[in-house]
């Protein structure tokens, strides 16, 4: 299994994560400010520079707010259409 930045897959998990933040209203610094990161750590992970590991993820999910389980059942059912 390719383990790219750029597969269809890890793009909609990228999308996802981006909408969870803006449905939030908050901006990529305010979330790296929630993270105790720098603003460019968002960037680079919603830009598809850097991947988020699972704990990461997690962090991420918590600092917008957002139930970890809720984004990877909506990316699996996504791919298994």
């Amino acid at each position: 299994m390719a383990k790219s930045l750029h597969t269809p897959e890890y793009e909609y998990f990228r999308a996802l994560l981006v909408a969870a933040r803006e449905k939030a209203a908050l901006t990529q610094a305010e979330v790296s400010a929630r993270l105790s990161h720098p603003q460019s750590f968002v960037a680079k992970y919603e830009g598809g520079e850097r991947r988020l590991d699972v704990v990461e993820f997690i962090k991420v999910c918590v600092a917008l707010e957002v139930d970890p389980h809720a984004v990877l059942t909506e990316l699996q059912d996504w791919g298994s259409t």
